[in-house]
């Protein structure tokens, strides 16, 4: 992706700058965005030959972010100029980059070269561009497809943030009733218990499971990275997050359950989260419209029929200094590793309020 302009020019802002971020933040409430220095890695401006400011676009991690042009500059080269210099800089460190858009501006990055991969109308449409696409991750997926003569072919998505009886019930009950189970596991650290501690927990957690064979999700599911809440601040918080699984669910639906042969998908039940109780709801809307089974096994308690086992109550006891209460929700290898020394930073971590809530 290659574009030039000799009739813009553009500039990095400097994000520590009050009148910088003013200049953007003043750009974009004019055309319907919130803009927050805290959600992006780098923000661009674009400016006419009379320094009048026409657009802006930012990044953050892989993914663009607010990119906007005046009206009366739309149908000028400036989108394709900010994107391209957007894409460009993401490429120098990632293979790939995403942008999540209005289905009715999907088409403007689609002629530039991004892919769609799914929408939700009518609020908005996930695409992509880059060395490796979700192509790459179905071929990872095929190299690590078990062979097997069964339909019985169940899946699961964890974060495990940390790993608890749970999510331990949860995959030994998935195990017990299928030949073969995958089970994804979240793999981008935006969880206080980082991916690899993650991995290793559950890996120990369900050694004596023969049949259980873990995935990690990339980029394709359930990826916190890209939230496009920025862009759609006139909708409800309900509607955003029932939205999102929708474009979760199908991705799983149309590009990772068919490379499988994935037949079920088993999921908790949520007593606490919104947004996984969005989640829940829109597989059960659209997985069984794909032959796919739900199935949602009530969340298991500890001692009391109403104190149900959950990853973040024991976040919030271990940042409130009450982790003794929660022993019983953990299985050894999680409460091993929260008891030692070797979990000080991940609490201390905890307790100034880092991490992800989920």
């Amino acid at each position: 992706m290659n574009f030039e302009d000799t009739d813009f020019r553009q500039e990095i802002i400097d994000l520590e700058s009050p009148f910088d971020v003013k200049l953007v933040e003043d750009f974009l409430k004019e055309l319907g965005f919130d803009y927050n220095p805290d959600e992006v890695d780098m923000t661009m401006i674009l400016l006419n030959l009379n320094n009048e400011f026409i657009g802006t676009g930012s990044v953050r991690k892989k993914t663009l972010k607010f990119v906007a042009v005046s009206p009366e500059f739309r149908d000028s080269t400036a989108f394709a100029q900010i994107v391209t210099f957007l894409t460009n800089k993401i490429l120098e460190t990632y293979k790939r980059c995403f942008v999540f858009t209005k289905p009715e501006t999907a088409d403007r990055f689609k002629s530039l070269g991004f892919s769609l991969i799914a929408k939700a109308e009518p609020i908005f449409s996930v695409l992509e561009f880059g060395y490796e696409t979700i192509g790459n991750y179905q071929e990872y997926l095929r190299e690590n497809r078990v062979e097997t003569q069964t339909d019985r072919i169940a899946s699961i998505v964890v974060n495990c943030n940390p790993f608890t009886v749970g999510h331990q019930y949860l995959i030994e009950k998935a195990s017990a009733e299928n030949e073969l189970v995958y089970l994804f596991v979240v793999s981008e650290n935006l969880s206080v218990f980082p991916f690899e501690l993650r991995w290793k927990m559950i890996e120990k957690g369900i050694a004596h499971l023969k049949n259980v064979k873990m995935l990690s999700t990339g980029s394709y599911i359930v990826s916190g990275a890209i939230f496009p809440h920025y862009f759609l601040k006139q909708e409800s918080s309900s509607l955003i997050s029932e939205k999102q699984a929708e474009i979760d669910v199908k991705i799983f639906a149309k590009y990772v359950a068919p490379v499988l042969n994935i037949k079920k998908r088993y999921i908790g039940t949520e007593n606490y989260c919104h947004t996984t109780s969005a989640y829940n709801r829109a597989m059960n809307r659209i997985l069984p419209k794909k032959n796919i089974e739900v199935h949602e096994i009530e969340r298991i308690s500890a001692d009391t029929s109403d104190n149900f086992v959950s990853a973040s109550k024991v976040r919030k006891a271990i940042k409130e200094d009450q982790l003794e209460s929660v022993l019983d929700f953990l299985p050894p290898i999680t409460k091993d590793f929260l008891l030692s020394d070797d979990s000080l930073e991940i609490r201390q971590k905890i307790k100034k309020g880092k991490g992800r809530r989920h």
